[in-house]
């Protein structure tokens, strides 16, 4: 279960860039309940808070960049793990700097072509309220090469992985950080490309007291559904969503680390 523990390898934070960051906070305010509360030194960047929490961020969308969600991974040592995962393959798209005093980041793309960011905590660890409904509860990588992105992550993470078949022939990896009972400190999965043409990405899931009403929402707020709410077997309740921009992004209700 994902905590603000955030030990290392867990996922600790999550933004997302926008061409219209304004309307986008509008929408996800729509959705969630969350309100935008603008950083004044970042230039467009701020906090999407909810209950006066930091949920997630938002930003200016990077020129020629698609809206779309980030992942960040926490690691003690930015620098290390950046040489690491370039020598696994991985592409540097932002190298090591720091924000201020609030910590060390850096953002890549894995060797199969999904982005993800890491974080070396200073004054600011990661989120301030995570598994809570309308919070990030879980981290999913789409790809097409599970061996290949789970050997990349664990080589930089030391994750575990257990396999778990959610339905019939569809093969899913559970995975946990290195330390701490496996079960209790899964976080995320690593499953196939859901459709052709889909680009490997990581999307974060929201826990949701009610999916249905929350696709609702989305839906009279702009968004769209990529899939609609279902209920899987063992997981719970899920939807996959897509903001207004086209930002993926997915619901559930249950306990995904009980998969």
């Amino acid at each position: 279960m994902l905590t603000t523990d955030f030990p290392v390898g867990s996922p600790c934070w999550i933004d997302l860039g926008s061409p219209n960051v304004s309307a986008t906070a509008d929408f996800y305010g729509q959705v969630f309940g969350w309100t935008f509360q603008p950083v004044p030194e970042a230039g467009g960047y701020g906090f999407l808070q909810l209950a006066g929490k930091r949920v997630a961020a938002l930003g200016n969308l990077d020129t020629d960049a698609r809206p779309a969600w980030t992942t960040y991974f926490r690691t003690a040592d930015v620098d290390t793990t950046v040489k690491a995962a370039e020598q696994s393959g991985a592409t540097v798209r932002v190298p090591p700097m720091d924000v201020m005093q609030e910590g060390r980041f850096a953002a890549l793309t894995d060797p199969q072509g999904a982005e993800f960011a890491l974080w070396q905590a200073g004054n600011t660890r990661g989120l301030d309220s995570v598994s809570e409904p309308n919070t990030l509860v879980w981290a999913e990588l789409h790809t097409s090469d599970l061996e290949g992105a789970f050997a990349f992550y664990q080589g930089l993470f030391n994750w575990r992985v257990e396999v778990f078949e959610p339905t019939p022939g569809m093969s899913y990896r559970v995975v946990s950080t290195s330390e701490g009972d496996q079960q209790q400190t899964s976080f995320g999965g690593i499953a196939p490309t859901m459709g052709e043409g889909q680009p490997p990405s990581w999307t974060p899931y929201f826990a949701a007291a009610d999916v249905d009403a929350l696709v609702g929402r989305a839906t009279a707020a702009g968004g769209s559904v990529l899939m609609p709410a279902e209920d899987v077997e063992n997981v719970g309740r899920i939807a996959w969503l897509a903001d207004p921009n086209g930002a993926p992004f997915a619901l559930i209700k249950g306990e995904p680390q009980e998969s």
